[in-house]
């Protein structure tokens, strides 16, 4: 007979936003159980957005180190992978969340490892153990990098981002699947040690969720670094042999050493089995209220929602999961000056919509645009970027800032979509000089002119 435990609240899938929430839940008191399969922490700090950063910081040290050369004299710069590859260790302790989980049951909350599956309403099972909810369940299942139904692909050793950064050597040559963030960011990092990269992407441009100046950009940097692009790529077949990989696509035949697949990611939710909660398990995402609720005693968080698959959005609708659990006031949900960040060298940032998706819903639509040498820094750098903004009559909607610490420069145009700060009083404010934000005054003006 199964084991059946009763709590206030079960967490599936302790990833940034579900280990907050198990954490907070149980520091307020409540009796938590937080269920995972892989490591407490999730993604994000052992295979996502910290070790590639760090992976990314590395390969910036070496192109600005190679920028001695006309700036300030001369310099002789001798990659290695040797560091990176113990600065990760390190930074991910192993791969091992001993410190995360021991944070987590510190708070007061009981950990179980193992795959959680919704089983009935406000139930979750866990091997041959029954966990019962009596306030409910919190779903933050995460995703799980796709693996496209390709010829030969199975049978390789291909790379996810997962074995990418625990290598312990940058590879000789390196063909990366998929133009998205993942893809981009992780090409630029290697190519940067020395690995001979290659990018293909099945669609038009790289980046293709961002403006298509981006893309144009990230381009345009990729071929002077040497990165080949490749768009309009079906991939047929690869294959595997003697340590190289082969990969057929519209005609042509790439080889390399590795071969990087980041062509995006997904939760099983039949696996997940939230049709036992009353859920579409065909769906792509689990729809979620303002208060993070998706059924009766059921509130889901994080990428499994389909607002972003970013830490920072996990975290946020962690917070307000919370609170509505506990019964606490609060602001509902609002994605209009969603953030987020390609940390290529020039960074991407962007809030809020594109030009495309404010014409699509119907705005009238005006757009400002500037590249960034019109701010004196950004000249004084020799800095490639821009910055893009869109505004839909006098309020801002969205913008994109490309160049160095564009993600930085993005945070004061979130605040002004967030705060529906006018676009007049915008105009009138002070930008500091010389600074690569002064640029914003710039693209204001050309707004202006529309």
């Amino acid at each position: 007979m199964a084991e059946v435990t009763e709590v206030d609240v079960v967490v599936v899938g302790m990833g940034p936003g579900g280990e907050d929430a198990a954490g907070r839940l149980a520091e307020a008191g409540l009796d938590v159980i937080g269920v995972e399969a892989g490591l407490v922490g999730g993604e994000c700090p052992y295979y996502g957005c910290i070790p590639s950063k760090m992976m990314i910081r590395a390969g910036d040290a070496l192109a600005e180190g190679r920028r001695v050369n006309g700036l300030a004299g001369k310099a002789e710069i001798r990659a290695s992978w040797d560091p990176v590859a113990a600065r990760l260790r390190k930074a991910t302790a192993d791969w091992d969340d001993k410190a995360a989980a021991d944070r987590f049951t510190g708070k007061g909350g009981r950990l179980v490892r193992g795959f959680g599956r919704v089983s009935g309403p406000r139930e979750v099972t866990v091997g041959e153990r029954v966990l019962r909810a009596r306030r409910g369940l919190v779903l933050n299942p995460g995703t799980e990098p796709v693996v496209p139904p390709i010829e030969g692909l199975e049978d390789t050793p291909f790379w996810t981002n997962r074995e990418a950064v625990k290598t312990t050597r940058a590879p000789e040559s390196l063909l990366v699947l998929g133009g998205g963030a993942i893809g981009v960011e992780l090409a630029q990092a290697f190519a940067r040690f020395g690995s001979r990269v290659t990018v293909l992407e099945g669609g038009e441009r790289l980046v293709s969720r961002e403006e298509p100046e981006a893309a144009e950009l990230i381009t345009k940097v990729f071929e002077q670094e040497g990165i080949a692009v490749r768009t309009g790529q079906k991939v047929e077949r690869v294959r595997y042999a003697d340590g190289r990989f082969t990969v057929e696509a519209g005609g042509n035949a790439f080889e390399a050493e590795r071969f990087l697949v980041a062509t995006g990611r997904k939760t099983d939710l039949a696996r997940l089995g939230v049709g036992k909660a009353g859920l579409d398990e065909s769906a792509r995402a689990i729809p979620v209220d303002g208060r993070m609720r998706a059924a009766d005693g059921v509130w889901a968080i994080g990428d499994v929602t389909g607002k972003g698959a970013f830490t920072h959005v996990s975290m946020y609708q962690a917070g307000i999961a919370v609170r509505d659990i506990l019964g606490e006031d609060g602001p509902p949900a609002d994605y209009r000056a969603l953030p987020r960040v390609t940390f290529t060298d020039p960074e991407v940032g962007a809030v809020g919509l594109t030009e495309a998706q404010a014409r699509d819903k119907g705005l009238d639509v005006r757009t400002g645009y500037t590249p960034l040498s019109s701010s004196s820094r950004g000249w004084i750098h020799e800095a490639e970027g821009f910055i893009k903004l869109v505004a839909a009559g006098d309020e801002l909607v969205g913008a994109t800032t490309a160049g160095p610490a564009g993600g930085e420069v993005m945070s004061a145009l979130a605040v002004a979509v967030h705060g529906r700060v006018p676009v007049s009083s915008l105009t009138h404010m002070i930008y500091a000089y010389p600074t690569f934000h002064r640029a914003i005054e710039t693209a204001l003006a050309d707004l202006g002119k529309g």
